[in-house]
């Protein structure tokens, strides 16, 4: 996500004469694409949905590692050969890393963690995300490698942190959970278990371990068109689609594109807005680092829950800014103030927490399968508005952003009423809490329709 040359600041930076030039205009529509392609592959981590004989997690980040490789290649060498079709394709190759990585990467640290842990540990996906579109801002700027010279150089840096997984995959333990419940392998888990928790004292956690692995005795992996069609998956299927979707059409991707403008406005020069664009990006790398800290404290719901209201008010003041612009001098400054606000907020609670619902929601046969689902449909709403976002602002002007906030009140109101708290909890205490919500009236048990009931045999 954070590889240098996907965000919406290159492309005003590469000016070329001729048609390759005219064939940049769709490279960010090829690199969503390519990520909602690259989440659709890992319906599951044995490729197929059936048995024990897949590749691990190690195993499928290494061989994602590949597309970088290649498109590094491909970056590296476009100019010289003069070819806009390499950089198309490279920036294809980096969406599907990107697609494959944002849903691996959470799922491997969620599985690994301890339920003490799970959701800080989780939400470092997120940490580096924001550390990554930090990089590609300051690298971006054109005293580095966001002049016309050495473009090339900045599309190509992403071979870098390609290189360090590469060589530092090999080092990390395998998935605990993976080992004992997916493979069989209790020695193996519990060598596992060992490297990640440094002590040899695991009876208890281990004992959690054999519990869930009995629970998903004899069920096979589920299939993505198979979480819908399941009763005992419902909430879970819908806080995924409601949630996920939220994330993405909440506005804040529509908020960095609006930035540069809004930046002018408020009378930054034009030759200094690149530096004001990477506050923005420091300010969510900021605030999912407190949402680290204080994730396993406050809770998941009630992350979500303030991060949507403030985005919502932020929002709401941001609009009324852009209407009043024109008519009080200082409206600018606290239109930029609100794109700040906006971000801080963005980064609470739904940048990271979102993340990790699939983790937490479904039970190891249905996870692979609902970051399938999950990712498929952040990236395609991703993809949409980028499409969509320059017909809003030609249609609705400075209201543009109202759409956006309903989206933001839907998800406040949904989270509070409908998605349930897993803070500290085990996967299995999660489940049968869910399994109670799908199927409330199967889990209070039989009524007894016949005579009362003897309470005393005294004549």
């Amino acid at each position: 996500m954070g590889l240098p040359g996907s965000g919406g600041e290159l492309g005003p930076q590469i000016r070329v004469n001729g048609s390759w030039a005219e064939g940049m205009e769709g490279t960010v529509a090829e690199v969503r694409e390519g990520a909602r392609q690259g989440a659709a592959e890992i319906h599951s981590r044995d490729g197929s949905g059936g048995g024990n004989e897949g590749p691990e997690f190690r195993q499928s980040l290494l061989a994602n590692n590949v597309f970088v490789v290649v498109a590094a290649i491909l970056f590296a060498f476009s100019r010289r050969a003069g070819s806009f079709e390499m950089v198309m394709l490279g920036r294809l190759l980096v969406g599907v890393n990107a697609g494959v990585s944002m849903n691996i990467q959470p799922m491997y640290l969620g599985e690994s963690a301890p339920k003490e842990l799970r959701g800080a540990v989780a939400m470092t996906s997120a940490i580096f995300t924001a550390l990554g579109i930090v990089m590609g801002q300051v690298v971006g700027l054109r005293e580095l490698l966001g002049g016309p010279q050495a473009w090339p150089l900045l599309l190509a840096s992403c071979l870098v942190p390609g290189l360090l997984q590469l060589a530092s995959l090999p080092l990390l333990p395998e998935s605990p959970r993976y080992l004992l419940i997916d493979r069989g392998d209790t020695e193996a888990c519990l060598a596992a278990l060992q490297r990640l928790r440094g002590t040899s004292d695991l009876a208890l956690e281990l004992a959690e371990l054999e519990e869930e692995r009995a629970a998903c005795q004899g069920l096979q992996p589920r299939r993505p068109w198979e979480l819908f069609r399941d009763g005992t998956l419902r909430r879970q299927v819908m806080s995924l689609v409601v949630l996920g979707s939220a994330m993405e059409l909440c506005g804040n991707d529509s908020v960095y594109a609006y930035a540069s403008s809004v930046f002018l406005e408020a009378g930054v020069p034009q030759e200094k807005i690149q530096y004001a664009i990477i506050g923005t990006g420091c300010c969510e790398l900021l605030m999912a680092s407190v949402s680290c800290v204080v994730i396993e404290r406050v809770g998941r719901r009630m992350l979500l829950m303030g991060g949507y209201c403030l985005m919502t008010f932020w929002g709401s003041i941001f609009t009324v800014a852009l209407c009043l612009q024109n008519s009080f001098p200082w409206m600018p400054y606290l239109a930029m103030s609100c794109i700040f606000a906006f971000i801080l907020s963005f980064g609470i609670g739904p940048a990271g927490v979102t993340g990790i619902l699939a983790t937490e929601l479904f039970d190891q046969t249905a996870r692979p399968a609902a970051y399938m689902v999950c990712g498929a449909l952040m990236w395609t709403m991703l993809f949409l508005v980028g499409l969509g976002f320059p017909f809003l602002m030609e249609g609705l002007s400075h209201f543009l952003y109202v759409p956006f906030l309903g989206v933001c009140v839907c998800g406040a109101i949904y989270t509070g009423f409908f998605l349930p708290e897993t803070k500290g909890k085990t996967f299995l205490e999660i489940s049968e809490e869910l399994r109670k919500l799908n199927l409330p009236r199967r889990s209070q048990g039989p009524r007894w329709r016949g005579p009362d009931v003897i309470q005393s045999t005294e004549l």
